[in-house]
């Protein structure tokens, strides 16, 4: 019975969020979301929301290993299944390589849509980390 009597109250509410524009909710908007259109048209370089996605990822990377680094210096060197002697740094820097090579191929050989390679590379990744 609260819980109708709270809804009840609510409802002249909702009404008039309904005639003050929340029914445009729905509606589709003139300028669609691209991942490739500019952020910013006249800057100098072409920054799309991917190519943004992209950079902030890496740095982010790069701050996650600095991080491990003033937490546990030294680099965490292993020898991993390719033989040779890496650190987290040359880890996340092969990972990095193979991924573009990774995304080159596929654009290469198949094309659109980048789904896959992308679940490619997050392998690619994990197995760096992992095994390398």
């Amino acid at each position: 019975m609260r819980y109708l009597a709270i809804l009840l109250t609510l409802l002249p509410g909702l009404a008039s969020a309904q005639q003050a524009g929340w029914g445009n909710v729905g509606k589709p908007v003139d300028k669609p979301f691209s991942w490739t259109q500019p952020l910013w048209p006249s800057f100098w370089m072409a920054w799309t929301p991917a190519t943004l996605a992209v950079f902030v990822g890496i740095f982010s990377a790069m701050a996650v290993l600095t991080v491990l680094e003033i937490r546990r210096p030294g680099g965490d060197e292993r020898r991993g299944v390719l033989g040779l002697t890496t650190t987290r740094g040359d880890r996340l820097f092969i990972t990095l390589l193979g991924t573009s090579y990774i995304f080159m191929a596929w654009l290469g050989l198949i094309g659109m849509p980048l789904w896959w390679p992308l679940a490619l590379s997050v392998a690619w990744g994990v197995f760096c980390f992992w095994k390398v």
